[in-house]
């Protein structure tokens, strides 16, 4: 590649350009640590993209009509960070920039969404990005229906590299994208032909573009590094009806002694070898050092959205007072003043009529009174409508024809779902939610965990939870699921015994604001326990004592979902014979554990011995059983010590000993 060229053909683009590629270099050699090569291959397209077309204003970066843009290959960071200082946003300072990978600083190995202002979602995971942004694309459609295209009327833009491409979850996001005609969402693919290992050939020979259109997107083939050719690839991107994909043939770290080789993707610090590029690109300023009249042109580019935004700004005061209060009141994660009396008035019907349902169809009937009150709420299923109920009549299906729809058909595509939920979210005016098989985070889990690390309030409907599954067997019944959610730190995971629950759980994932949320609930009906009505939603407090004893209180049962109305059954046989037993329920551990020490005394006291049934594993139960005042002596577990079995779920539950009886009979053997 002839850099003289380059910087003859068009000079201000290339000193531009050589911002980024000498500000990545002195931050990678300064943390001794990184990965250098992608945003010196992609700095032109960077460069067009945020001088000529993205919509943004860096003095007010959470604008909401901003253009998005995601950097899915975000170990190259620098690209970002550097695009982010040079622009003017405030927290992104030239102080952050040199602390790069650095302890403290906001400025992280890869963009971690809540760090810094301009970072719209956290990448890393390769492909996540990409799949984020189908999400980031469908909250803009569903929006700009509902509010007109006055105030919705953005793109999401992404830069992509192969290993985002070779992940799978790239062709779940990529075949769901245009199956949906996104067509405000334009990827640049990073054609550099290098992966760590060496040349892409060494493990793959897709033909990326003919795969992009394939799956019905807009495919464009350029020069990665030719300005003119970038300006006019999004230009006609940004008027198909299609989703584009925009193939830059890029020279990875360009300019460098290590150009076009695997050593050139990561941490570039050889001061020689460093100092020698530098003046290839005519940059002969120190490092970290930009010079005025450059950094003046960046800062330009960043203030150049402040007039679109303030004509913005008065197209949203034209809207009527309830639709601006309506999107202002989702844009803040505001739940309606309507939700606690709708969710008291269902709890005080179920309590009543007590029905027998699968807490499946509880949360069904949750969704139907929550749904038109929520009209941020945008749900889906993997192909698993019917049996996660997560679709109610108000929704209606979101399709080419129908962007109000607020329904989702995911297809089995249970990680990408999983991502673009988390994208819809972050995008913003969005209350995800999407249902598969409990068994099946397996193939959601990159993303749930993602949710966690964000401290985004998604929610993951795991319909059938347990062997309850029954004849579909093992590879369909989940045993070590509840402990993998239950360890996930800064996650909700409910599994709730009854309507009445799953009401209450459904409350708490709707008004959170930083932590997402997973439903297991059963495929089996379910009798209702709490036919006492109550205001209070006790599932907040994580577990609470359901049923006390009548006689002197000699044993406490904790169980949480289907197993609580086994430990009621327990609990009767118990008490029968004259042995006073505490049934406790506990929804959702992680709530138990932020309650006080007084309330889990009072929930936990010292003394009774312990039993804890539930159809999973029995890692984490041992924190209640042995800890908070127990005793290994008088502890024990009734549940799974492997994986089930195909037989109806009545056979299972009486096979692996998951009875009343053997509860009852645990509990007297530890007496």
């Amino acid at each position: 590649m002839d850099i003289a060229a380059l910087r003859a053909a068009n000079p201000e683009h290339w000193m531009r350009a050589a911002a980024i590629r000498a500000l990545t270099l002195d931050a990678v050699a300064a943390a001794n640590s990184g990965h250098s090569g992608m945003p010196m291959g992609m700095a032109d397209v960077a460069t067009v993209l945020y001088e000529k077309h993205l919509k943004f204003d860096a003095k007010a970066p959470d604008w909401p009509d901003r253009d998005r843009f995601i950097l899915s290959a975000g170990h190259g960071s620098m690209l970002l960070y550097s695009l982010l200082h040079l622009t003017g946003y405030e927290d992104m300072t030239l102080e952050q920039v040199k602390n790069f990978r650095q302890w403290g600083a906001i400025t992280a190995g890869h963009p971690e969404y809540g760090h810094a202002k301009g970072i719209e979602t956290t990448t890393g995971p390769l492909g996540q990005g990409i799949a984020n942004a189908v999400g980031f694309a469908l909250a803009e459609e569903i929006q700009r229906a509902r509010y007109g295209r006055k105030v919705v009327d953005h793109h999401t833009y992404v830069i992509a590299g192969d290993g985002c491409l070779m992940e799978g979850i790239s062709q779940e996001a990529i075949t769901l994208a245009g199956r949906q005609r996104l067509g405000k969402l334009i990827v640049f693919w990073d054609n550099n032909n290098i992966t760590i290992d060496g040349t892409v050939e060494l493990s793959d020979r897709t033909n990326q573009p003919q795969r992009f259109k394939a799956a019905g997107w807009h495919v464009i083939e350029i020069d990665g590094h030719d300005p003119i050719a970038i300006d006019a690839a999004i230009t006609k991107a940004k008027t198909t009806s299609k989703p584009s994909m925009i193939a830059c043939k890029t020279h990875i770290a360009l300019g460098h002694a290590a150009q076009d080789t695997s050593k050139g993707h990561g941490a570039l610090t050889d001061a020689a070898q460093l100092a020698e590029a530098k003046a290839g690109y005519g940059w002969t300023w120190g490092p970290f050092e930009v010079p005025t009249e450059i950094k003046t042109q960046w800062e330009a580019i960043g203030a150049r959205g402040a007039t679109e935004r303030a004509a913005w700004e008065d197209r949203f005061a034209g809207l009527s007072g309830r639709k601006q209060d309506d999107f202002t009141r989702a844009l803040a994660l505001e739940a309606p003043k309507k939700l606690s009396a709708t969710i008291k008035a269902l709890k005080k019907q179920i309590s009543e009529g007590a029905p027998k349902v699968a807490t499946r169809k509880s949360s069904e009937m949750v969704l139907e009174v929550i749904n038109p009150i929520m009209t941020e709420t945008v749900g889906g299923s993997a192909d698993l409508t019917g049996s996660n109920n997560t679709k109610t009549g108000d929704l209606g299906t979101h399709d080419i024809d129908n962007r109000k729809g607020r329904y989702i058909y995911y297809g089995i595509r249970e990680h990408g779902m999983a991502a673009a939920m988390n994208g819809m979210v972050l995008h913003g005016g969005a209350r995800a939610y999407g249902g598969t098989f409990f068994t099946f985070t397996d193939y959601a889990r990159p993303s749930m965990r993602l949710a966690s690390l964000m401290k985004i309030p998604t929610v993951f409907v795991m319909t059938h939870d347990s062997i309850g599954v029954g004849e579909d067997g093992p590879t369909h019944q989940p045993v070590e699921h509840l402990a993998i959610c239950r360890a996930t730190p800064n996650s909700y995971t409910f599994r709730p015994c009854d309507t009445v629950e799953t009401a209450e759980a459904w409350e708490i994932a709707l008004t959170s604001k930083d932590t997402p949320s997973v439903l297991a609930l059963t495929r089996q009906g379910l009798p209702t326990l709490r036919t006492e009505h109550k205001l209070k939603n006790l599932s907040a407090q994580g577990a609470y004592v359901l049923a006390e004893a009548t006689e002197k209180r000699q044993a406490i049962i904790m169980a949480t979902g289907s197993e609580v109305s086994v430990a009621m059954e327990a609990r009767a046989l118990l008490e029968a014979e004259g042995i006073g037993t505490r049934v406790v329920s506990m929804p959702c551990w992680e709530l138990f554990e932020e309650q006080d020490e007084a309330y889990r005394r009072k929930v936990l006291p010292a003394g009774p011995v312990r039993v804890a049934v539930e159809a999973g594993a029995r890692m984490g139960w041992d924190r209640w059983l042995t800890g908070e005042r127990g005793k290994a002596t008088k502890a024990d577990f009734v549940g799974m010590d492997g994986f089930g079995a195909s037989a109806p779920a009545e056979v299972l539950y009486e096979k692996f000993g998951i009875t009343a009886k053997a509860v009852a009979e645990s509990v007297k053997a530890l007496l």
